[in-house]
């Protein structure tokens, strides 16, 4: 019994051991190399030397970083629009309706696709001659042509709207998985009860899923305070600072100026915003799980 249970413990951590040292590597080694790295000017090419707090206290008078910091910030309310969208998208193509095969396959397609493609795309249908302005017109919504990525008041906007298409059909394939493990004698003792499809998704359906809600809300906010790609290849911050957010801010002062302790202190100042952040998410799901029900 001893021998069986050492042997499935080894199988266990023989399975394991790629994707932990995937993490101990490109995760954990850096955050904890960061640590000591933000107390220093290193940048490659001059001496280093030992700054103390000095960066973190540059960090806080960096007009820019601030600007990059409120980016991230607003960047977040694409969570709440985005689980709210997945989950009916779920409910949708977790229904017996014609070609529901087609519509998870459509709706999963943008996940799949690099980001570049999609940056490539979208910089086509928003250009100034694009699909979106001439349909827009058309119907009458615009007077005239508007550069969506290279006007301030709407390329933050534009770019969590792309964020948020690309992620859909993510979020949409876990709460998927979240209601076909819903048991449906609780469907039918509803609707015996005289439940109709509303009440159904209010008492049955979110309660039920709140364990996948609090999930996907977690590496939500987490993937929004530190998007990168679609930002640096759509806009690289601009126009101006309008779209710069905290990871592309960090990207700038460490790999294009080499001002990596600098840089570190910032990773570090975001780290801890991301940590606070999914631990008030914790918070204000804290009764999350079916047991409570």
């Amino acid at each position: 019994m001893y021998k069986a249970i050492r042997s499935e413990s080894f199988a266990a951590w023989a399975f394991m051991a790629p994707g932990l040292l995937f993490l101990a590597i490109f995760t954990f080694w850096p955050i904890i190399y960061g640590i000591p790295l933000s107390l220093t000017d290193y940048s490659v090419i001059t001496e280093t030397h030992f700054v103390g707090l000095d960066n973190f206290t540059r960090a806080f008078q960096d007009h820019n970083f601030l600007i990059s910091l409120w980016n991230s910030l607003v960047y977040v309310l694409v969570v709440p629009v985005i689980q709210i969208i997945s989950i009916l998208m779920a409910i949708l193509v977790n229904s017996r309706i014609p070609g529901v095969k087609m519509f998870r396959a459509a709706y999963y397609i943008p996940v799949v696709t690099s980001m570049v493609a999609v940056a490539l795309i979208w910089s086509w249908l928003l250009g100034n001659n694009g699909v979106v302005n001439y349909l827009l017109l058309k119907v009458g919504i615009l007077s005239e042509q508007v550069s969506w990525l290279s006007t301030s008041s709407t390329a933050l906007y534009v770019l969590m709207f792309i964020t948020m298409w690309k992620g859909l059909g993510y979020y949409m394939m876990l709460y998927l998985a979240g209601l076909q493990g819903i048991p449906a004698d609780l469907y039918e003792a509803a609707r015996v009860d005289g439940a109709g499809p509303l009440r159904l998704i209010i008492h049955v359906t979110l309660p039920l899923l709140r364990p996948h809600i609090l999930f996907c809300t977690v590496i939500s906010v987490m993937g929004a305070v530190r998007v990168f790609d679609e930002v640096y290849i759509l806009t690289k911050g601009g126009p101006g600072t309008s779209t710069l957010t905290s990871s592309v801010y960090i990207f700038q002062k460490g790999l294009e100026q080499f001002n990596f302790g600098y840089a570190s202190a910032l990773g570090l100042i975001v780290s801890v915003m991301v940590a606070a952040l999914s631990v008030l998410v914790f918070r204000l799901n804290r009764r999350g799980g079916v047991n409570t029900y």
